[in-house]
């Protein structure tokens, strides 16, 4: 839950955390590494005053080494920044900018293709963001979770695809990860009762083939399990009295 005087503050954040997004889907091409991409996202970061939420992230023993999240194709979330993963002509690539801005939390993502895509691909991307789309506008006051997992769930599945199971959007304020979780499945009237002030990351993780994922070696980037190609879409919202209100937006 976000207190009314922090609000301002988050929606600076979330506005540096879209830009940055932009900034960074539009300056990737071909040939581009990832970890070359991560550094121009951190540079963008600073430039409009912000940090990254993600760098140095603790989860158990584990430290997140890069300042964005950068997926190739196959790898569903989490993915590091690496000198040797190179970005080609045709590859499916989802960036995910997490930015803290005098204490609040902004937090989005969005799945590009390089180049000339597959239509396949196209379908995957149209489907998992239409699906957010989906999501957000049933994210009321006096409704519940379920409502938001529920048309996610049943939109992506009417498609052909299929939903991660093992990650899930999230509240966001003050942390990064707070209540409620926001999973892309399950029933709907179920789960908590959307208040005016939650502010939630809803982020559909959307697979072309089974939703069950594996973890890479360096613990952190998660893959399909059947290898087939992956797409994550995310936007901060708010939920307030004249509707969910879309805080990742550059238009806003």
């Amino acid at each position: 839950m976000v207190k009314e005087d922090q609000i301002p503050t988050l929606r600076e954040a979330c506005r540096i955390a879209a830009q940055v997004l932009e900034d960074m889907c539009q300056f990737v091409e071909a040939g581009m590494n990832t970890y070359d991409l991560d550094q121009f996202g951190k540079k963008k970061i600073a430039e409009y005053g912000g940090e990254s939420a993600c760098y140095q992230y603790k989860v158990r023993d584990l430290v997140y080494p890069s300042h964005t999240c950068l997926s190739l194709n196959q790898e569903v979330v989490h993915g590091i920044g690496r000198l040797d993963r190179s970005i080609e002509e045709g590859d499916v690539l989802s960036v995910d900018v997490c930015v803290r801005y005098k204490g609040m939390i902004g937090d989005n993502a969005r799945t590009i293709i390089i180049g000339k895509g597959k239509p396949e691909d196209e379908k995957l991307l149209a489907v998992t963001q239409t699906a957010l789309q989906r999501g957000i506008a049933a994210a009321l006051i006096g409704e519940r979770v379920g409502e938001i997992t529920h048309a996610i769930q049943t939109y992506v599945e009417k498609n052909g695809f299929s939903v991660v199971r093992d990650f899930v959007g999230h509240g966001v304020g003050a942390t990064m990860h707070e209540d409620p979780q926001i999973p892309n499945f399950g029933r709907r009237r179920s789960g908590p009762k959307l208040v005016e002030g939650m502010a939630l990351a809803i982020e559909p993780m959307v697979n072309a083939g089974t939703y069950k994922v594996e973890m890479m070696g360096d613990g952190w980037t998660a893959s399909t399990k059947d290898k087939k190609r992956s797409a994550h879409f995310e936007h901060t919202v708010l939920v307030t009295a004249a509707g969910p209100e879309i805080l990742t937006s550059v238009l806003g």
